[in-house]
Protein backbone atom coordinates (compact mmCIF):
# COMPACT_ATOMS: atom_id res chain seq x y z
CA UNK A 1 0.00 0.00 0.00
CA UNK A 2 1.53 3.30 -1.31
CA UNK A 3 1.96 5.75 2.03
CA UNK A 4 -0.79 8.37 1.41
CA UNK A 5 1.40 11.51 1.24
CA UNK A 6 -1.55 14.03 1.45
CA UNK A 7 -2.83 12.62 4.40
CA UNK A 8 0.62 12.95 6.19
CA UNK A 9 0.76 16.16 5.19
CA UNK A 10 -2.53 17.05 6.93
CA UNK A 11 -1.24 15.34 10.17
CA UNK A 12 2.33 17.18 9.45
CA UNK A 13 -0.17 20.71 9.69
CA UNK A 14 -2.15 19.56 12.44
CA UNK A 15 0.98 18.74 14.64
CA UNK A 16 2.25 22.17 13.67
CA UNK A 17 -1.30 23.69 15.52
CA UNK A 18 -1.21 21.59 18.34
CA UNK A 19 2.78 22.45 19.04
CA UNK A 20 1.74 26.52 18.82
CA UNK A 21 -0.80 25.48 21.46
CA UNK A 22 1.39 23.55 23.66
CA UNK A 23 4.23 26.26 23.40
CA UNK A 24 1.23 28.61 24.60
CA UNK A 25 0.55 26.98 27.57
CA UNK A 26 4.02 26.73 28.42
CA UNK A 27 4.56 29.90 27.88
CA UNK A 28 1.56 30.86 30.56
CA UNK A 29 3.04 28.03 32.75
CA UNK A 30 6.36 29.84 33.26
CA UNK A 31 5.33 33.09 33.49
CA UNK A 32 3.16 31.99 36.00
CA UNK A 33 6.38 30.38 37.68
CA UNK A 34 4.84 26.60 37.46
CA UNK A 35 8.30 25.56 36.44
CA UNK A 36 7.10 21.98 36.58
CA UNK A 37 4.58 22.37 34.34
CA UNK A 38 5.89 24.39 31.83
CA UNK A 39 9.41 21.97 32.01
CA UNK A 40 6.48 19.32 30.99
CA UNK A 41 5.01 21.13 28.40
CA UNK A 42 8.34 22.15 26.91
CA UNK A 43 9.25 18.55 26.80
CA UNK A 44 5.78 17.83 25.05
CA UNK A 45 6.58 20.46 22.29
CA UNK A 46 10.04 19.43 21.82
CA UNK A 47 8.60 15.59 21.02
CA UNK A 48 6.02 17.32 18.78
CA UNK A 49 8.28 18.90 16.87
CA UNK A 50 10.53 15.76 16.70
CA UNK A 51 7.58 14.01 14.91
CA UNK A 52 6.90 16.65 12.19
CA UNK A 53 10.43 16.36 11.80
CA UNK A 54 10.20 12.79 10.88
CA UNK A 55 6.54 13.24 9.19
CA UNK A 56 8.56 15.66 7.20
CA UNK A 57 11.59 13.46 5.61
CA UNK A 58 8.39 11.14 4.72
CA UNK A 59 6.91 13.23 2.94
CA UNK A 60 9.34 15.19 0.98
CA UNK A 61 10.27 14.48 -2.11
CA UNK A 62 12.83 11.07 -2.47
CA UNK A 63 15.61 13.33 -3.67
CA UNK A 64 16.00 15.26 -0.79
CA UNK A 65 15.18 12.81 2.18
CA UNK A 66 17.71 12.07 4.50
Amino acid sequence: MPVPLAELSSVATALDELTRRVVTFADQAAADHDDETASELFAVERALRGANRRLGRLTAPRGRRR
